[in-house]
């Protein structure tokens, strides 16, 4: 996972006896877990060498003993698990609901419509800009209560997923449309199943950058 929720009134409530070493050991740990989505090395040595705290091991092993179980794998954290089962159902849930999405689209372009003899132009004056929103700028009444477009957070993703492709240098107000229309549509799949927030989105476009990466179309890298 390259992202997930953090409650600060619940992190303090668990961790406000730790120093501020611990405390650190304790972040970078959630981190890695997080990041590999798997049990953390059993060596106490080598864990503390993976976070960058070599000179801190005895902080390293005191958090460790508190918020994880060493198993035969290796440390893990039941609550850490536990989101990552969600994630990944998340994904599921909106990998499966693009293709429905996607096979209704499908479905309705290759029908035929009739036209006869009772059919009128539609003009300008028959099209509801609530419906029609140029640009991305005015939004339908359904569409206002899903999570806002986070520009900056999709441009990280997409840098740190795909870091050979070509970075983004510019952004004007045409590729700021395109994406909130997209984040739309995405966001709009999404809260078919629950409600959403931010994070959901976002959960999304870290595994559509990380499909697009492993990709055997996908050029990965340069000569």
């Amino acid at each position: 996972m390259h992202y997930y929720q953090f409650n600060i009134g619940d992190y303090l409530s668990h961790t406000k006896h730790l120093d501020l070493m611990e405390d650190l050991a304790y972040r970078r740990l959630l981190d890695l877990y997080y990041l590999h989505e798997r049990p953390l090395n059993s060596g106490i040595a080598s864990v503390a060498r993976q976070i960058g705290m070599r000179d801190h091991e005895n902080e390293v092993k005191s958090v460790l003993e508190e918020f994880f179980h060493l198993s035969d794998d290796g440390w893990i954290n039941h609550r850490a698990d536990k989101e990552i089962k969600h994630f990944h159902s998340k994904i599921d849930q909106a990998s499966r609901a693009g293709k429905a999405s996607a096979e209704r689209r499908m479905s309705g372009r290759s029908t035929d419509v009739q036209l006869t003899n009772n059919h009128k132009p539609i003009t300008n004056n028959q099209i509801k800009p609530s419906i029609c929103p140029p640009n991305g700028e005015l939004e339908p009444a359904s569409i206002k209560k899903l999570p806002e477009c986070n520009h900056k957070a999709v441009i990280e993703l997409y840098h740190e997923n795909l870091p050979t492709m070509r970075r983004v240098e510019v952004w004007n107000e045409t590729r700021a449309g395109y994406l909130r229309q997209r984040w739309r549509e995405v966001a709009a799949e999404l809260a078919q199943e629950k409600a959403i927030e931010v994070g959901d989105v976002l959960n999304w476009w870290a595994e559509f950058f990380q499909s697009v990466g492993k990709s055997r179309f996908f050029y990965r890298g340069f000569p």
